[in-house]
């Protein structure tokens, strides 16, 4: 059958989210679990009529409970935040928490002090899910991509196409061989009696410079894995973005013979079925 482009990008979807793309509500509820202890701690500052008794109170007792404060100003110790204190001097955020002192600099001069005292947060431990789900956005991106690949995972399930996924090249010596040196791993490999199919899966909602060097790489590999007797590279990929980077996939497409988006997916189990 001859390949139609236009029909391709005809079919592009405008986006692959499904509802768990969202938020992953299993890892905020671990984040929060991790430090529950200390913020129920924290909770008894909630309300106090002398904030730094309290203070001194916590810190009397445990003073490590005041290390997972970044989080309620919405910053993750890992991110190693730096802020200007009184004098100018740029310092880690976290080294606020290593004195009573320097709490109540934070509290006051975030106004998070405030916020506690007059009760406007009732409970730290949904306080803090709460801005875990906020943070859990910035994860979105990375899951686009995770996403696809499960989406293409059910599809062969469905269709009963056995599969692996994320399999590296230096299992086949052939292919390593025209490879070079760089490993590369796959996200998804189908066996049958006539070939290996060495599959690849992405999606892009949006344009950008990335669309065009996967489109060169892609270009590159497929003709290399594609001279070796008995593999081929497959290349399902979807996504509104290309539109912005029609031209280059427009010339990828014409080097690799197989190219397939999520509507036309069905067409290649239909070649692995045979």
């Amino acid at each position: 059958m001859p390949k139609d482009f236009d029909k391709f990008m005809s079919q592009l979807k405008e986006t692959n989210q499904t509802l768990d793309f969202f938020c992953d509500f299993a890892k905020i509820a671990q984040n929060v679990d991790d430090i529950k202890l200390s913020l129920c701690m924290l909770n008894s500052l909630i309300g106090a009529t002398d904030l730094r008794k309290g203070v001194e109170t916590i810190w009397n007792r445990d003073p490590k409970t005041f290390s997972v404060m970044d989080i309620l100003v919405a910053v993750r110790k890992r991110d190693r935040k730096k802020i200007l204190d009184a004098v100018g001097n740029c310092v880690r955020l976290e080294s606020m928490f290593d004195t009573v002192d320097s709490i109540m600099v934070f509290l006051e001069e975030t106004g998070l002090g405030d916020i506690l005292q007059n009760q406007k947060i009732q409970n730290l431990v949904d306080y803090v899910f709460g801005i875990e789900t906020g943070l859990d956005t910035n994860a979105r991106k990375n899951r686009s991509g995770h996403i696809m690949e499960k989406s293409v995972a059910r599809i062969f399930a469905t269709a009963g196409i056995p599969f692996r996924q994320e399999v590296y090249s230096s299992e086949w010596p052939a292919i390593t061989e025209v490879l070079g040196d760089d490993e590369k791993r796959f996200d998804f490999v189908i066996k049958t009696t006539a070939k290996v199919y060495l599959i690849e899966v992405n999606f892009y909602s949006s344009g950008g410079s990335k669309l065009n060097e996967v489109a060169r790489s892609y270009s590159d590999i497929a003709p290399k894995i594609n001279a070796v007797e008995g593999f081929e590279f497959v290349w399902i990929t979807d996504g509104i973005g290309w539109n912005s980077a029609k031209n280059k996939l427009q010339e990828a497409y014409g080097i690799i013979p197989s190219v397939y988006n999520l509507t036309s997916i069905q067409e290649f189990i239909e070649l692995v079925r045979n």
